[in-house]
């Protein structure tokens, strides 16, 4: 019999499963810290933190939540020209930008979340693919967007008046402690009575109702949340990139966070980072030698990890713990 300083079989292997997640996570800071060191090129590894922190919002929404959004691109591209825009007109410091793109996304998705919560399902999913639609043509149609040929030429200015981002080393670990602020951000809510709420919500709303929540109300939040963090991806974007142009709010960018985000695993913490690391590689790492092909062999690699992993990668990944785990009991 196990006694309170003896622990059990059953603690002992939640602990190394604990210690193993931990130094994962610390083994993949190292490799972030280190990259620029190792051959990398930091203008790449920016763009897919940015789409990380992008695929972790929409999973706050998805995963977590329990709704399907199709409109996600209106809040990373409006961001994006919102970012752009007064950078380069008004010669704001890049951290005023990011948080004004931040503010326009999670205004624009306060609007557009109040409309959506309304209906539940796929009409949920189509409300918010429309408004996004009325957002792209909005912003195509605004003088300072450049319409079709985009905003170009966004200075990456100095950080608070003071640090200097032209340099891509620089603007380099400005970029991962933003990803390792909001990736611990994201972990907090979720974790949090608040998001426990959420996670009920997506289990059983009507259950949640029944206890006295105010569902409409938790779910506009996240909605406005994800939003918000959505914009910040945006609004990084285009300070790496150095432009927004309007692939960054068609709804072909909706699509591919969802593929990330189910690609990597839905309602894991790390699922979607891992989905957008794959997704943003093969393009990367395709795009000069296969062209417009590389779209098709993505989804080809999309279903076949569909079929494999129904759970996404990381999802399977854990499922496996959770079975040697009890196993091991």
């Amino acid at each position: 019999m196990a006694t309170a300083t003896q622990p059990t079989a059953n603690n002992m292997t939640t602990f190394k499963t604990t210690q193993l997640i931990r130094a994962t996570y610390w083994g993949l800071l190292a490799l972030a810290l280190l990259a620029p060191f190792l051959g990398l090129y930091p203008v790449f590894v920016m763009k897919l933190l940015c789409f990380a922190i992008f695929a972790c919002a929409f999973n706050l929404l998805l995963g977590f939540t329990g709704l399907l959004s199709f409109g996600h691109a209106a809040f990373f591209g409006s961001a994006a020209y919102v970012t752009g825009w007064l950078i380069k007109t008004y010669q704001l410091t890049p951290e005023v930008g990011i948080l004004a793109g931040m503010l326009a996304s999670g205004l624009i998705g306060l609007v557009i979340g109040a409309v959506a919560i309304r209906r539940q399902g796929i009409y949920f999913a189509m409300i918010t693919l429309a408004m996004a639609q009325m957002v792209y043509f909005a912003l195509l149609q605004t003088p300072f967007t450049g319409g079709e040929d985009g905003l170009q030429g966004v200075p990456r200015g100095a950080l608070l008046g003071l640090l200097s981002l032209e340099s891509d080393t620089v603007l380099y670990y400005v970029v991962v402690a933003i990803f390792v602020g909001t990736f611990l951000g994201i972990s907090r809510i979720v974790t949090s009575p608040f998001g426990q709420v959420l996670k009920m919500i997506r289990e059983n709303e009507p259950r949640a109702i029944s206890l006295g929540y105010r569902v409409d109300q938790y779910k506009l939040l996240a909605f406005t949340l994800s939003a918000a963090l959505a914009g910040l991806a945006g609004s990084l974007k285009t300070l790496i990139m150095g432009f927004a142009t309007l692939s960054d709010v068609h709804w072909t960018m909706s699509g591919e966070v969802i593929l990330m985000t189910l690609l990597g695993g839905v309602g894991t913490f790390f699922g979607p980072v891992f989905g957008a690391g794959i997704v943003i590689s093969l393009q990367d790492l395709l795009a000069d030698k296969v062209g417009s092909w590389v779209n098709v062999i993505i989804g080809v690699i999309f279903v076949l990890c569909v079929l494999a992993f129904r759970k996404g990668v990381v999802g399977e990944l854990q499922a496996l713990l959770e079975r040697r785990n009890q196993r091991s009991r």
